[in-house]
C-alpha cells in the first residue's frame, strides 16, 4: 500500500471519527432521524455535585481499634456499607470514597440531587440491618388472610375459561396458550404428551385414567390438586409396552403459595447483627470440600440461637440482610454453642461474598462527621452556564489567534480543535455505558479548557518547526514530517508530565480535585491523539506542493525562505 493510499485512509478514518463524535456530543443534528437521535440523546454527561447541586459529607474513621493489616479491608467494608445504603435509598449516581492523609483516613459521600441534609447524614449513620427470621407455619391465619382471596380470584377465572371450554367450537389450544399458568406445556397448548399411570399427581391421574372419560372430553369439572385447578382434556389412549397411556391437554390456574411471599413466610425472632460476633469461611476437610460460612454469636445471640434452633428443627431461618433474604438454611439439630453453619454449594467467591456482607451487618469502624456542604441547584446551574461560557469564548479567541497568526495552518488546526472537543464531549457521554463512568465537576471543566490549550500549545510546536524548515528550504510536505518530528519530543514530554502530576492529584486529592485531575489527564491524551494524528493526517492530505507559490498562507514571505544548498 503506497503512501497517498494509506494518507487517504487515514483521512476518510478521521472524518468518520468527527461525524459520528459530532452526533453524540450534538445529537440534534440528526433529529430527523428518529430512532437514532432517541438512542443518542438518551446519553448525558454526569454532572458532578457543584454543577447539579446536593450535599457533600466528610467522615472521619476512628481506626484505633482495627489491626493495621486490615485497615484497608474495613475502610472498604465502610464504604460497601454505606455504598449499600445510599443505593437503597434511590440516590442517582452517589459518589462514595476514601482518602488517605498520613495515618487519617476518611469517607466522602456526595450525594447529588439530595437536598435533605439532616435525612442524608440519618442515611449514613443508620447501621445496616442483619437478622435472623424464622419459618411461620403455612397454616397461620395471616397467611391465609393474604392467600386466600388471590386463591378465590385464580379458581373463579378458572371457572369462567371452564365455561369457554366447553362451549361449541371452543379451541382448547388457543385458551391454554392465553390463560394456561403452566410454563411446560403452555406454549404447546396444553399438551401433555402421553403418560403412564403414577407420573402425576394422584387427583390428576384420577380423571386421565376414568374409562367413563372419553377420548376427546374435556372433564365438566375443575380438578383441584396441590399445584392449583385443573381444566383436563383427554385426548387419547394407547397400550405400550402392556401398559396404559394416555395423552391429554391441560390449562393450569396455579395456586398461590407462602414461597412467593418471602415476608409473610419468615417472622422476627429478635436475632440481629447486633448479635453476631463475627462470619468466617471454612472447610470442612482441610480444604478438599466446598468451603462454608460459619457463624458466632455473642452471649446474647447464643441464648437466642439456641432457643431459636430448639423449636424449629426442620424449617428454615432466614437470614435477611437490609431486607432482603441473603441465605434460608433448614435446621437439623439445636445448637448451643453460639455457632452456626451455612451451607449451599457456595464457590470460594460466594462465601467470602457471604461473608463480607454478614460482617457488615455493623460499620466495622466508627465514623464521625467532620464536614458538611450543602450546594444549592441554582448556584450549580449558574457555575455551569458561567464555565461554558468561558470555554465557548477561550475556544472562539484561541481559534481566531491561531487562524490570524497560521491561516491556513490554523485554520486545519481549528478543525483538528472542533473535532477534539466533540470527542471530549462524547467521550464523557459515553463513559456513562462503563463502569468507569466520568464525573464533570467544575474543577473538571476546568481541566477541560487547560486542555484545549495544550492541544494549541503542541500545534504551535509544530507550525513553528514546519515554518523553520520552509526558512531553511526543504518542500512544505518535507517541511510538514520534520516539524512533526522535531516537535515530538517537547509536546511528548511537556505531556506525559501534566499527566505524572494528575495521576499524583488522583491519589493524594478530594473530590474536586480529582475530578479536575481526571478531566485533564483524558483532555492531554486527547489532545496528543488530536495534534499528532489528526492535524497531521488532515495536513498530509490537503497540502502539496501547491503551496509553495503561496507561502503567505502558513504565514511565510517568499523571500524568508533559502535555497538549500
Amino acid at each position: 500500500m503506497n503512501v497517498i493510499k494509506k494518507t487517504r485512509i487515514k483521512f476518510a478514518s478521521i472524518i468518520i471519527l468527527a461525524v459520528l463524535a459530532g452526533i453524540v456530543s450534538y445529537p440534534r443534528v440528526v433529529k430527523f432521524i428518529s430512532p437514532i437521535y432517541e438512542s443518542i440523546n438518551k446519553l448525558k454527561i454526569n454532572l458532578g455535585l457543584d454543577l447539579q447541586g446536593g450535599i457533600h459529607l466528610e467522615y472521619d474513621a476512628d481506626l484505633s481499634k482495627i489491626d493495621s493489616s486490615k485497615i484497608e479491608e474495613s475502610m472498604q467494608a465502610v464504604q460497601d456499607v454505606i455504598e449499600r445504603r445510599v443505593n437503597a435509598f434511590g440516590v442517582a449516581e452517589p459518589t462514595i470514597y476514601t482518602t488517605k492523609s498520613g495515618e487519617q483516613r476518611r469517607l466522602i459521600v456526595e450525594l447529588a440531587g439530595i437536598k435533605d441534609i439532616n435525612q442524608a447524614k440519618n442515611l449514613i449513620k443508620e447501621t445496616p440491618l442483619l437478622e435472623f427470621k424464622r419459618e411461620i407455619d403455612p397454616n397461620d391465619q395471616k397467611i391465609k388472610n393474604v392467600l386466600d382471596p388471590i386463591n378465590e380470584q385464580s379458581k373463579k377465572q378458572a371457572e369462567y375459561v371452564l365455561a369457554q371450554a366447553l362451549a361449541e367450537n371452543s379451541n382448547f389450544e388457543e385458551l391454554a396458550k392465553e390463560y394456561s399458568q403452566d410454563p411446560g406445556s403452555k406454549d404447546a397448548g396444553g399438551d401433555l404428551g402421553f403418560v403412564k399411570k403414577g407420573e402425576f399427581v394422584e387427583e390428576f391421574d384420577a380423571i386421565l385414567f376414568n374409562d367413563d372419560v372419553k377420548n376427546g372430553q374435556i372433564y365438566p369439572d375443575l380438578i383441584e390438586t396441590l399445584y392449583g385447578w385443573h381444566i383436563i382434556k383427554k385426548m387419547e389412549s394407547r397400550e405400550e409396552g402392556g401398559e396404559k397411556e394416555v395423552r391429554a391437554e391441560h390449562i393450569l390456574f396455579a395456586k398461590a403459595t407462602i414461597d412467593m411471599f418471602a415476608d409473610l413466610k419468615y417472622e422476627a425472632t429478635g436475632l440481629t447483627g447486633k448479635n453476631l460476633k463475627n462470619a468466617t469461611v471454612e472447610f470442612a476437610s482441610q480444604g478438599l470440600s466446598e468451603p462454608q460460612v460459619a457463624l458466632k454469636f455473642d452471649n446474647e445471640g447464643t441464648k437466642l440461637f439456641s432457643e431459636l434452633t430448639k423449636n424449629n428443627i426442620g424449617k428454615s431461618i432466614a437470614i435477611y440482610l437490609d431486607g432482603e433474604i441473603i441465605s434460608a438454611p433448614t435446621v437439623q439439630v439445636e445448637i448451643t454453642n453460639g455457632e452456626a453453619v451455612i451451607t449451599g454449594n457456595f464457590s470460594l467467591d460466594e462465601a467470602k461474598d457471604l461473608v463480607k456482607r454478614l460482617n457488615e451487618g455493623a460499620l466495622p469502624v466508627p465514623i464521625n462527621l467532620v464536614s458538611q456542604e450543602s450546594v444549592d441547584a441554582s448556584l450549580g446551574e449558574k457555575s455551569l452556564i458561567t464555565s461554558l461560557k468561558a470555554g465557548y469564548i477561550g475556544l472562539g479567541l484561541v481559534m481566531l489567534f491561531m487562524i490570524a497568526y497560521y491561516r491556513f495552518l490554523g485554520l486545519i488546526a481549528s478543525i483538528a480543535l472542533l473535532i477534539y472537543a466533540a470527542l471530549m464531549v462524547s467521550i464523557f457521554k459515553l463513559s456513562g455505558l462503563t463502569p468507569w463512568q466520568i464525573t464533570l465537576t467544575l474543577p473538571g471543566i476546568a481541566g477541560f479548557i487547560l486542555s484545549v490549550g495544550m492541544a494549541v500549545d503542541a500545534n504551535i510546536l509544530i507550525f513553528e518547526r514546519t515554518k523553520e524548515e520552509i526558512r531553511k528550504g526543504r518542500t512544505i510536505t518535507g517541511a510538514l514530517d520534520e516539524g512533526f518530528k522535531r516537535a515530538w519530543t517537547s509536546i511528548r514530554d511537556g505531556n506525559f508530565s501534566s499527566i505524572i502530576t494528575s495521576f499524583i492529584l488522583i491519589e493524594l486529592g478530594t473530590g474536586f480535585v480529582k475530578g479536575f485531575a481526571i478531566t485533564l489527564i483524558v483532555g492531554v491524551l486527547l489532545s496528543m491523539f488530536t495534534a499528532i494524528i489528526i492535524s497531521r493526517t488532515l495536513l498530509n492530505f490537503i497540502l502539496g506542493e501547491w503551496i509553495s507559490n503561496k507561502l503567505w498562507l502558513v504565514g511565510l514571505k517568499k523571500e524568508d525562505t533559502q535555497k538549500n544548498n
